[in-house]
């Protein structure tokens, strides 16, 4: 087994090749870091706590999931001899918390990509960022369910979607990611102006810290008492650039 340092992680990395069952050449990396040892290790700690506290209750404990501090909790249903017991007993799994334990700080990558491993560490801990993406989509932007049969015209709508979730990531980055998706969304709904005859636009919105960040990062403002035409027609040629 070959480890390797990994300064700008704090931590060692583990590499092998291997054929998978298509025939396609993967390339494992196992990461191994102190931090996140310790960490796995607080989690498991208060898990430990917690299913202790239920041994005093064992009627409440039912279905076990793969983060439930109940996998902590075993049980016998027969004695030692083989036979069914009269009473169930309940009790702390240690063989179980110490097959964890061996895991700690390790994580590992399979991938077929080709670049150096610090990069594509980079890469896999941004992936929160893409499942975001897929979430803002589905809640935000509502690209789901799709009432379409047309294969145009589902083209068009997810097109549509994927624009707006382009958009919205400039609009994230400018105001420096201070604001929830929801918040710059409502914000921007909200941004309605009046027509006045003669005068020209009036703001029917509410001005907050969301609505100056926004103006001051695209330079110009529309928050003004009365926008006159001209001006207004000026922030619309500025916005097409």
């Amino acid at each position: 087994m070959h480890w390797l340092r990994c300064d700008s992680y704090d931590t060692t990395f583990y590499k092998e090749r291997w054929i998978n069952e298509d025939g396609l050449e993967q390339r494992l990396i196992v990461t191994y870091s102190l931090k996140y040892r310790d960490y796995e290790r607080s989690i498991r700690d208060r898990q430990v706590e917690r299913a202790v506290q239920m041994l005093d209750t064992p009627s409440s404990i039912k279905k076990k999931q793969p983060n439930d501090p109940k996998r902590f909790i075993a049980r016998d249903y027969c004695t030692m001899h083989g036979e069914v017991a009269e009473k169930t007993v309940t009790y702390l799994d240690e063989e179980q918390i110490a097959n964890e334990e061996r895991f700690d700080g390790l994580y590992a990558v399979c991938t077929n990509l080709e670049d150096d491993v610090s990069t594509i560490l980079k890469v896999n801990q941004r992936r929160w960022e893409i499942e975001e993406c897929f979430r803002i989509m589905k809640s935000e932007l509502r690209a789901r369910p799709v009432y379409l049969s047309r294969r145009d015209r589902i083209t068009a709508h997810f097109t549509t979607c994927f624009t707006a979730l382009v958009i919205y990531r400039i609009l994230e980055k400018k105001l420096e990611g201070k604001y929830t998706c929801e918040e710059i969304l409502t914000t921007l709904k909200k941004m309605n102006m009046l027509v006045s005859e003669g005068d020209g636009y009036i703001p029917a919105y509410t001005r907050t810290d969301l609505t100056d960040h926004l103006h001051e990062a695209f330079r110009f403002r529309t928050d003004y008492q009365i926008i006159s035409q001209r001006n207004m027609k000026k922030i619309c040629t500025k916005t097409k650039k």
